[in-house]
């Protein structure tokens, strides 16, 4: 079975993109989705998050205390890299999980991660994709949908690698740009990961 890696800065559409595979029958693992799941489900992660941003880190039920957690990492390199160092190799252990179970016979599966390239999971994967859209087009799709301001969604922006950096570690690109059809160009990924896998 083949590993594809995608991804795509803020506003990209890579979730839009991993849906249409998703109709095509491929399955698609969402990192960041299982990150916030093994939060509060892997022992292993919570023991290290308590460990090392104290016990305020989970309410007494056992959910993540997600303000503490962010007034310790938001603006602050070291202690985010410290979070990440905690959390990554727990998704990567749920990821292993993950493909463990899938079908006999599946040619191939999307790890989808908005941090794909600066985890360092993307070596991971075999084939790894990058969904582009120009700059204004990804400001408006994420001040529509979190509704905060060019600012706030530039500031998000800035912890993400560029497209340009992206690019030289993707091997193929998506481009959501509103203009070329993202179905077709889905479709010839998926004919060529079809092929690439038998």
């Amino acid at each position: 079975m083949l590993k594809i890696g995608i991804t795509g800065g803020i506003g990209s559409g890579k979730t839009t993109v991993c849906k249409i595979f998703e109709t095509l029958g491929i399955p698609v693992f969402y990192a960041d989705t299982a990150a916030k799941n093994i939060m509060m489900s892997d022992t292993m992660l919570i023991e290290g998050v308590r460990e090392a941003f104290g016990r305020d880190s989970y309410f007494d039920d056992g959910r993540l205390n997600n303000k503490h957690i962010a007034s310790i990492v938001f603006n602050n390199e070291s202690e985010l890299s410290r979070l990440n160092a905690l959390v990554h190799p727990a998704v990567f252990r749920a990821y292993d999980a993950w493909t463990a179970q899938l079908p006999i016979g599946t040619s191939y599966a999307l790890k989808e991660a908005a941090l794909l390239f600066e985890s360092g999971s993307y070596q991971t994967s075999d084939k790894n994709i990058l969904v582009t859209a120009p700059l204004e087009l990804k400001l408006a799709r994420v001040m529509r949908r979190d509704s905060v301001s060019a600012d706030q969604v530039r500031a998000r922006m800035d912890k993400q690698f560029t497209d340009e950096q992206k690019q030289k570690m993707a091997d193929y690109l998506v481009s959501n740009n509103e203009i070329n059809s993202l179905i077709d160009q889905v479709l010839k990924l998926h004919h060529l990961f079809l092929n690439l896998a038998q």
